[in-house]
């Protein structure tokens, strides 16, 4: 049996911890509440803008062409952006992420892929794996990364009107709620056709001219998709950081439990053996 003065010491260390993980767990919530607000209301504005793009595709028809809609003829060259976290301690929030990128890699083996990755974590996996980190890296950060967006938006619009790509995916976590984080794979590039709309179809005036308003609808779709996995995926790491934090206080409150009783009975034998050891010189002097 371990002796009092080591149990003690345990129990003190794993006190300490237990404060940490309980400060780590209300810093979470609070930025909880704000991340799932921006990510809620970001949500709205994305279905509108992908329905407005498919109702302005659809009225220009083949009268006006964009390249960002032509589709390849096969996905040669793959551009995947793999948005996880820059910290750890959030569970299985990064490990999850990881295993669905290489599930998309060996589902496309036969294609080049080149990984992006936003976040630390991203980065020290891929970095180490067969082809490395063929993209850029770059930071997520606390915010909510438009001008990250804007910039890698542009950048993988950029590529696949010059034939560097073929097709550009997001890796994200999708925010359900702060025990549910769902890996989600969303294709950004080509932009998914519009659907066959039924019955007679009510044309507009449109200013600019066509071809002007569907680029800049589709740059912005671009744009749009990419923040709004920012700001899922930050919502998604925050609420994972907070039930891992939790159970991590819970654990260390259920070990310093345990300790305690180990404590209380080491302490009662080593009464015990010092009751025992009187008694026996008492009885020795007797003899």
């Amino acid at each position: 049996m371990a002796s009092l003065k080591s149990i003690r010491k345990r129990i003190s260390s794993v006190k300490s911890t237990q404060q940490i993980t309980k400060a780590m767990k209300m810093v979470a919530a609070a930025k909880l509440r704000r991340a799932q607000e921006a990510a809620q209301q970001a949500r709205p504005y994305a279905e509108k803008l992908s329905q407005l793009l498919q109702t302005v595709a659809a009225r220009v028809g083949d009268d006006v062409s964009h390249p960002l809609l032509a589709p390849r003829a096969s996905e040669k060259r793959i551009d995947l952006i793999v948005v996880t976290s820059d910290r750890g301690l959030a569970g299985g929030y990064n490990a999850t992420l990881i295993r669905k990128v290489e599930q998309f890699v060996r589902a496309h083996a036969g294609a080049e892929v080149r990984i992006t990755t936003v976040g630390n974590k991203g980065y020290m996996h891929f970095r180490k794996r067969p082809g490395g980190v063929s993209g850029q890296h770059v930071q997520l950060g606390a915010g909510p990364g438009l001008s990250l967006a804007l910039e890698l938006s542009a950048q993988v619009a950029r590529d696949y009107i010059e034939a560097k790509t073929d097709a550009v995916y997001v890796v994200y976590s999708q925010f359900r709620s702060a025990l549910v984080q769902v890996p989600t794979i969303d294709r950004l590039l080509p932009v998914p056709p519009a659907p066959a709309a039924d019955g007679p179809q009510i044309d507009y005036i449109y200013e600019p001219d066509e071809a002007t308003l569907l680029d800049r609808l589709l740059r912005q779709y671009i744009t749009t998709l990419m923040h709004r996995a920012f700001l899922e995926s930050i919502a998604s790491e925050h609420g994972a950081r907070m039930t891992a934090m939790d159970s991590a206080t819970a654990n260390a409150r259920d070990m310093i439990d345990r300790l305690t009783l180990q404590m209380n009975r080491a302490r009662q034998a080593a009464i015990t053996t010092e009751l025992m050891e009187i008694v026996s010189g008492a009885e020795a002097l007797k003899g």
